[in-house]
C-alpha cells in the first residue's frame, strides 16, 4: 500500500536489467550502439504518459538534478521572484531557496490545513516580478490535486514560466502536460510508474526548447558531442540540450517495464480503479473515527489516502514489521495508496490490520 513511495517491481524488470548486463558483458564499448538509444526510447514511453508530444521530453536520474537544470536557465536580473507553495516536497524547496546566493527571492504560500493550498492565494502571489512557479501537481503530504490550469493561466499572464512536478500524478491521475500548458514538467519512475530509481523525466514545451541554454549542462547536451570540442558548450537544436551528462543508464532497463505497463492498461483505467478504491478506504476511515488528512472530493484526490490518528507513527512501524508496507509522515499520518495491482480484498486486510494494532495492548 506504499505505491506512492515505491510501486511494486514488475517481474519484466529482472529481464530488462539482464538485457543491460548481457549487452555490457558481450558487446563491450559497442554496447553503447544499443545503450544510448533507450534514453530517447525511454522518453517516448514517458511522453505517451503525461500527454507529452514527441521529442519534448529528456531523461534525468532524479527531479533534483532536473529542477537544476532548469534553475539554471534563468536569469532574475529583470524578474527575480520564485513562487511556491509549503506542502511541495522539500528538495525541490531546498533548491529554490539555494538560488537566492544568485539573486533569486523565494515567495512561500502558506496552507492553512496543511491539505490543500488556496488557488486565489497562489495566484495573488505570482506578479509581474515572477520568474517561476514550480508546484507539484499532487500534493505529496496530502494527495490534494492542484487546479493546474488556474495557475497556470495566471503565470503566463504576468509573464512567468510553470514548472510541473508530476511525481505523484503520473501513472495514477490521467493529465496531459500539453493540454495543461505548463512550460516544463518532471517526475520519475519510483512511485506509481513502478519503475525503482534512477529514470526522472524533464518536458520542455516545444516552443521553449530553444530559448534557453542550461547553465547545468553536460556533453551530451551538445550539438555534435562525440566530437568533443572545447571550451564553449553548443547546444544541441533539440531537447537534448537539456541532457547534461552521461545517464544512468540500467535505471532506464530497470523503468522499462513499469512504464509498458502502466501504457497498456491505461490511466483511465487506472484511475477508476484507484477512485473506487479509496472511496471506500475513506469509508472505513470515517467509520473507525481517523482524521482525515486528503480532500474528499475525488475531483481533488490523487491516489493516496492520508489518516491519522494517536500513535499512527507507532502503527505504522508494526504493519511495516508485519509486511502490510505503508509510510508515515508528519502532520499526514499514515499514507495508503492501493494500484492497479492492490486487490479489494488487500485493502480490508491492511485496515483491519491497522485495527487489530491500535487495540493490542501489548505494542
Amino acid at each position: 500500500m506504499v505505491s506512492h513511495s515505491l510501486g511494486a517491481m514488475p517481474a519484466k524488470a529482472c529481464d530488462h536489467i539482464a538485457e543491460f548486463t548481457n549487452l555490457w558483458v558481450e558487446r563491450g564499448i559497442l554496447a553503447w550502439e544499443e545503450l544510448l538509444p533507450e534514453v530517447e526510447r525511454t522518453a517516448t514511453r514517458i511522453g505517451r504518459i503525461i500527454g507529452a508530444p514527441t521529442d519534448t521530453v529528456m531523461m534525468h536520474t532524479n527531479v533534483s538534478s532536473v529542477q537544476a537544470v532548469i534553475a539554471s536557465c534563468l536569469d532574475y536580473r529583470e524578474r527575480n521572484k520564485i513562487v511556491f507553495s509549503e506542502l511541495n516536497f522539500p528538495s525541490v524547496s531546498y533548491l529554490w531557496k539555494a538560488e537566492e546566493r544568485r539573486g533569486a527571492e523565494v515567495c512561500i504560500v502558506p496552507s492553512a490545513d496543511g491539505v490543500e493550498v488556496d488557488t486565489i492565494r497562489l495566484c495573488e502571489a505570482i506578479d509581474r516580478r515572477t520568474a517561476m512557479v514550480p508546484i507539484s501537481h499532487v500534493l505529496f503530504r496530502s494527495s490534494a490535486i492542484k487546479d493546474v490550469q488556474t495557475i497556470v493561466a495566471r503565470a503566463h499572464e504576468m509573464g512567468a514560466l510553470v514548472l510541473l512536478d508530476c511525481y505523484q500524478s503520473a501513472g495514477i491521475v490521467p493529465f496531459s502536460v500539453e493540454e495543461l500548458g505548463v512550460d516544463f514538467a518532471c517526475g520519475g519512475s519510483v512511485k506509481w510508474l513502478c519503475g525503482g530509481p534512477g529514470a526522472a523525466y524533464l518536458y520542455v514545451r516545444r516552443d521553449r526548447i530553444p530559448e534557453f541554454a542550461p547553465r547545468v549542462t553536460g556533453w551530451f547536451g551538445h550539438r555534435a558531442p562525440f566530437a568533443f570540442t572545447m571550451p564553449a558548450q553548443d547546444y544541441a537544436d533539440s531537447v537534448w540540450r537539456y541532457a547534461g551528462g552521461t545517464h544512468a543508464i540500467i535505471a532506464l532497463y530497470q523503468a522499462r517495464a513499469g512504464a509498458e505497463i502502466i501504457g497498456e492498461i491505461g490511466i483511465e483505467k487506472i484511475r477508476e480503479k484507484s477512485l473506487r478504491q479509496t472511496a471506500r478506504v475513506i469509508s472505513r476511515c470515517d467509520a473507525a473515527g481517523y482524521t482525515l488528512r486528503s480532500p474528499r472530493a475525488p475531483e481533488r484526490r490523487g491516489g493516496t489516502v492520508c489518516f491519522d490518528f494517536a500513535g499512527s507513527e507507532l502503527v505504522a512501524k508494526e504493519l511495516n514489521r508485519r509486511k502490510f508496507l505503508c509510510d508515515h509522515r508528519p502532520s499526514s499520518g499514515i499514507r495508503m495508496s492501493p494500484h492497479f495491482y492492490s486487490t479489494d480484498e488487500e485493502c480490508e486486510l491492511f485496515l483491519d490490520e491497522v485495527e487489530r494494532i491500535k487495540t493490542d495492548s501489548s505494542l
